[in-house]
């Protein structure tokens, strides 16, 4: 047993020692500017008096406010078949790891062996007569084990790791993307419960309008026109209310799917907050560096680590490949004296192979390797440059959203007003039934719109903290 340690510890010398072929890596340059624009509108939100400031390790927990919101999330992440999926893909490449790196090390095995021979004119144990032979043999050893002089293995074993680590950062890509996907998802609902709600409240006034004019009309006062036009406005706006009703069934229907479970009543939205269900203060700069902390980019960088050690593994099969078999145990010819003194035996079989024609063979796996290495550069700075753009954008959309949220909110209170006025005038017999109708459809439009911008403003700032990766905890 000595000799087999002094054996092994030998041979983890030369791997130790070894050289490693594979070229040094070097992250590639950003292809961004240093800084991300933060939008071509004032007003971008800065970090003094605005509460705290959303940053990359903001956890979700701290950066949704809104409890019912927050809960369908953790829900989400808690029973979503696509994050189940990615978790398995994770373990998938974590074992295949394993396996690549038991390469590393010598494998042991033990063996016992017995064999019965009965040859004629052979002569037994003992002098005796007899032609039969019984060996027996026990022994531990390891069997073709590749010294890796030249860094084969070892950055075969990098490139799984690397591998392995980039499934992490896709897993984790896959819940942020399933975090602002699932609150998207809950304030569109939202939004769509308000525009029912404004449909309903809209349909109301159109009734009472219908039923006014009807009246005026009985009496000799209005005409069969404005009967219609009345009629074609209230159909109109229940027809808006069946087809919110529609949308708001089908919101549910999404939301329950990225939850992967059924949610419960109090968890689902009535109407859209009037107070932010995010936290909305933001930097006064992000630097592009900001954009490794993705992970998209960060799975994208350890794919090109994985491409870099697998030419150093290209490289080395040009070099000779030594192998060591090897074992240690004992042997004798009667079961009973088997671990008796002087029946050791002990045996080591190196072998090396050196490459001489493959005819092109490792120069063909060579340039794969190599190509596949630029083919990973340029995936990923096409990744920095993507998070760069979807950055970028939702800060120059967010650079805007506060003007124009207060010019829809402005505009609304606007038609509410001359709706209000149309009315009473139409009501006293100052202006006619058009006035009073072109109003009311103004007034339901600006309210529509308001939603809308709510509904994107409250998106913007999701997205952008998809967009800058987000925390995960």
């Amino acid at each position: 047993m000595k000799k087999m340690r002094a054996l092994t510890a030998t041979s983890l010398a030369l791997v130790l020692a070894a050289c490693n072929m594979a070229p040094k890596y070097v992250r590639p340059d950003l292809p961004v500017a240093p800084a991300i624009p933060a939008g071509p509108g004032e007003g971008v939100a800065q970090t003094a008096g605005q509460g705290p400031v959303v940053s990359a390790d903001t956890a979700w927990k701290d950066f949704f406010t809104d409890p019912r919101l927050a809960r369908v999330i953790r829900t989400a992440l808690d029973n979503n078949r696509d994050l189940r999926i990615a978790l398995a893909n994770v373990e998938q490449a974590r074992a295949q790891y394993r396996v690549q790196r038991a390469d590393l090390l010598p494998t042991a095995a033990a063996s016992g062996r017995a064999t019965y021979q009965d040859q004629p004119f052979a002569q037994g144990v003992g002098g005796a007569a007899s032609g039969r032979t019984d060996v027996y043999t026990a022994s531990v050893g390891v069997s073709a084990w590749e010294i890796d002089l030249f860094g084969r293995v070892r950055n075969l074993t990098r490139a799984a790791q690397e591998r392995y680590f980039a499934s992490v950062e896709n897993r984790n890509a896959a819940q942020t993307a399933l975090i602002a996907e699932t609150a998207t998802a809950w304030l569109t609902m939202a939004a769509d419960q308000e525009r029912l709600r404004i449909a309903r409240e809209l349909e109301k006034a159109f009734g009472q309008t219908l039923r006014l004019t009807q009246a005026r009309f009985d009496k000799g006062v209005a005409s069969e026109l404005e009967v219609r036009q009345a009629q074609t406005s209230y159909d109109a706006a229940r027809s808006d209310i069946a087809s919110a009703i529609t949308l708001v069934a089908q919101d549910r229907n999404a939301l329950e799917l990225l939850a992967g479970t059924m949610l419960p009543e109090e968890d689902l939205p009535a109407d859209l907050p009037a107070d932010d269900v995010t936290l909305t203060a933001l930097p006064a700069d992000l630097p592009s560096t900001l954009l490794l902390r993705r992970p998209d980019i960060a799975a994208a960088e350890h794919q090109l680590k994985g491409a870099n050690a697998n030419i150093g593994a290209a490289r080395a099969a040009f070099f000779p490949s030594i192998s060591l078999t090897a074992a240690l145990g004992t042997m004798s010819l009667g079961l009973s004296d088997l671990f008796k003194s002087g029946s050791d035996f002990w045996s080591v079989a190196p072998s090396a192979s050196v490459p001489i024609f493959d005819f092109g063979r490792n120069q063909g796996n060579l340039r794969y390797a190599r190509a596949a290495y630029d083919a990973m550069v340029a995936t990923y700075e096409k990744s920095v440059q993507t998070g760069f753009r979807e950055v970028a954008d939702a800060l120059a959309r967010r650079s805007t959203m506060t003007a124009q949220l207060e010019a829809q909110t402005s505009l609304r209170d606007a038609a509410r007003k001359s709706y209000q006025l149309s009315d009473a005038r139409f009501r006293a017999g100052v202006d006619d039934f058009l006035t009073t109708l072109d109003a009311q459809r103004t007034l339901y439009s600006a309210e529509q719109a308001l939603v809308s911008t709510r509904l994107a403003r409250a998106s913007n700032m999701v997205e952008l903290y998809r967009a800058i990766g987000g925390g995960l905890t």
